[in-house]
């Protein structure tokens, strides 16, 4: 009878000391970052509402420089953090071009693996990639749906360049060893905050893009054109997360993937249109989107 209370004794406080391990454990704050722009404090904060919504607690360390982000995260003062597929492919391992979403997914996921301390979840569908944006009107009228339509139909256009988008490798030169030579109708630089503006007072017909921004929500006066021959990479939202902080929070790599799995490149246009078009503050358009989810 003795040994059976001693046993029963020792199995709780081993209980207890268990609970108050796991208790600790699960008290460390998960730190997510973002970037410096809309899109990625958007992004971040509805990643921060979700695992909050599991009961996790986390700490928001917004506004990090694209440049040294991918160093927060290595050294932990982050632990994880939305980034995109395309820009850790060409920008932070510096590997060989892809165009496959799931080809450069799994390239990149491989290469944040290799030194055991970080790995991916799975990539949104929203892509915020380079383009070409034209007006919708125009693209009515001349047919002009993808890329392979604009060099067709160059001659026409009125081009709204940024200067340094007509010699880079990843832009207008690049894009004309594919499609052939862009012999726009005109070509004239403005500052890239100003290309919708110029576009909607009819001083342009098409400019280059990155394809969620916020102002192609308006579809009436704006058209992405079809990157048809895959000349740019995907940019597809991942989030990059520290594999130890995984471990310890399993539940964190079913919970953003169900969110990301929603986040698509229109649902992305319309979150970036509502904070940097209407004005509202980031934080609270990402709880309206994540509320709308439950």
């Amino acid at each position: 009878m003795k040994k059976k209370k001693l046993l029963a004794g020792i199995s709780a406080v081993v209980a207890l000391v268990l609970a108050g391990c796991s208790s600790s454990a699960s008290s460390e704050p998960i730190k997510i970052g973002s970037k410096d722009f809309t899109e990625s404090l958007v992004v971040s904060e509805i990643y921060a509402l979700a695992l909050e919504d599991q009961g996790l607690t986390v700490e928001r360390v917004p506004n990090i420089a694209s440049s040294v982000i991918p160093e927060s995260i290595e050294s932990g003062e982050i632990d994880l953090y939305p980034e995109y597929t395309g820009t850790a492919l060409l920008s932070i391992f510096q590997l060989p071009m892809e165009t496959d979403p799931d080809t450069v997914a799994e390239t990149v996921r491989a290469a944040y693996e290799e030194g055991g301390e970080l790995t991916t979840l799975d990539y949104a569908p929203a892509n915020d990639a380079q383009g070409i944006a034209i007006k919708t009107s125009v693209s009515e009228d001349l047919g002009i749906t993808t890329i392979s339509d604009l060099q067709a139909n160059a001659e026409q256009i009125r081009f709204a360049s940024q200067g340094e988008f007509d010699e880079r490798e990843d832009g207008l030169a690049g894009l004309a060893e594919v499609y052939g030579p862009f012999n726009f109708k005109s070509s004239t630089v403005y500052d890239n905050s100003l290309k919708y503006q110029v576009l909607k007072s009819d001083e342009a017909d098409a400019t280059p893009a990155y394809t969620t921004e916020g102002q192609l929500s308006d579809k009436e006066s704006f058209t992405v054109l079809e990157d048809d021959k895959n000349f740019w990479p995907p940019y597809n939202l991942v989030p990059v997360v520290r594999q130890e902080v995984l471990d310890a929070n399993p539940e964190i790599a079913e919970t953003l993937n169900n969110i990301n799995k929603d986040l698509t490149t229109d649902t992305v246009i319309e979150l970036n249109a509502k904070v940097d078009i209407d004005g509202e503050d980031y934080q609270a358009v990402a709880k309206e989107y994540f509320d709308s989810l439950k």
